[in-house]
């Protein structure tokens, strides 16, 4: 069913209001928001939204996997882990996979890809890839110099379906890897770094227009004067205008103050919200296995760590939990917290109809429960999630 009426909702245009009315959907688009006549609506079939918040799905541009399923694990686990996501308000998602120069990586990454068609659940413009050109490791990251021949491996390997990669901008050999991900299109996230100005300014001026899980993995440069703070990729792109930023909003990888100094610097335009969810999010606190050879022990407070050694390996976050936290940090009007993962991640990736609540836009919508859980979610007009209610 992709036409249909949402009538007395409170409706979330992310970054600039919310309204009181109904929004009417014709061919999984978005025909009118406000007050729709019986007339406009006739034949319709009607959800009273009796006044719950009525948003555009969220989109995760950094999240490994969900509940028991990682996307890099293989094709039956990226199914199940995309189709998960609508029950936490997820629409449009990049699963993420931290790839390695290997032949059985390279074949893994095909049969990802060869599942996205299949998925109807979620929209996926592409896969993060996060890696492999790194200067800091990360819980299973490889630390390789910039090589446009691998990139390229890569490219066939996900029959060119990569939307984004994370990088460091301080590994030998980036720039000219920078710039022929700008040349196809793909974003590039700088993190894993102990670069300084020069080479973060270099990585920017070459292409890279975003930094992912800011101030995690993100080291300052060496004290070369004592008393005297170093200055590096953070301040970098603290200062430039035209780089974006996004972080795990669990309370454990980013203190809330941290966050509220981005957005004094970048705006609430320049502000995303990401998981770096790892196997166990929206699971109760636990165990869990991963293919990458350890296990994660998922914490009361939403942190995902090394079992054994006990260091932050991702997050359990879901993102319908991260905007439930930022709306309690941050002193911001709400639609413009429901705008760093609503609007801000679908411009970062020039999803034109995602992300809105406009007319023209597409019908990926979220009907919440007070307490900030999905009630009803939809993907372009179609039902593919609904809270099963006693």
């Amino acid at each position: 069913m992709s036409t249909f009426l949402v009538r007395n909702a409170r409706i979330v245009v992310p970054g600039e209001r919310i309204l009181s009315g109904d929004v009417l959907v014709r061919e999984g688009k978005m025909v009118e928001i406000g007050a729709v006549s019986a007339s406009a609506a006739a034949g319709a079939p009607v959800f009273d939204a009796e006044g719950r918040l009525l948003t555009p799905g969220l989109i995760d541009v950094h999240t490994h996997g969900v509940m028991q399923s990682l996307y890099e694990a293989g094709a039956w686990e990226t199914r199940s882990a995309l189709r998960a996501l609508p029950q936490f308000g997820v629409t449009t998602v990049l699963p993420t996979i931290i790839p390695h120069d290997n032949p059985e990586c390279l074949a893994r990454l095909a049969e990802i890809v060869a599942v996205l068609p299949s998925i109807r659940e979620v929209n996926v413009p592409g896969l993060h890839l996060e890696g492999p050109f790194m200067t800091v490791g990360g819980a299973a990251c490889p630390t390789l110099p910039g090589d446009v021949a691998l990139l390229e491996r890569l490219f066939a390997a996900c029959a060119g379906r990569i939307a984004a990669m994370s990088l460091s901008p301080d590994a030998p050999g980036i720039v000219p890897v920078i710039r022929r991900l700008a040349e196809r299109d793909v974003r590039v996230f700088l993190t894993h770094t102990r670069a300084g100005v020069e080479d973060t300014e270099q990585a920017i001026a070459a292409g890279a227009r975003h930094a992912t899980h800011f101030y995690n993995v993100f080291y300052p440069p060496a004290e070369t004067e004592p008393g005297v703070r170093p200055v590096g990729a953070v301040e970098t792109i603290l200062a430039d205008p035209r780089v974006s930023v996004d972080f795990i909003a669990d309370g454990v990888h980013v203190h809330p103050m941290a966050i509220r100094a981005a957005v004094a610097a970048k705006g609430w335009q320049g502000v995303l919200l990401i998981t770096d969810s790892n196997i166990g999010a929206g699971l109760p606190p636990g165990v869990y296995p991963t293919p990458w050879g350890f296990s994660v022990r998922v914490s009361p407070r939403t942190a995902a760590r090394h079992a054994t050694q006990n260091t932050l390996a991702g997050s359990a976050l879901t993102m319908d939990r991260g905007v439930a936290n930022l709306l309690q940090w941050l002193s911001l009007p709400p639609e413009q917290v429901w705008a760093m993962a609503t609007l801000n991640p679908a411009r970062l990736l020039g999803l034109a109809g995602k992300g809105r609540m406009q007319v023209g836009a597409d019908a990926d919508l979220v009907l919440w429960d007070a307490d900030l859980t999905a009630r009803r979610t939809w993907v372009n007009g179609n039902t593919v999630y609904e809270k099963n209610v006693v």
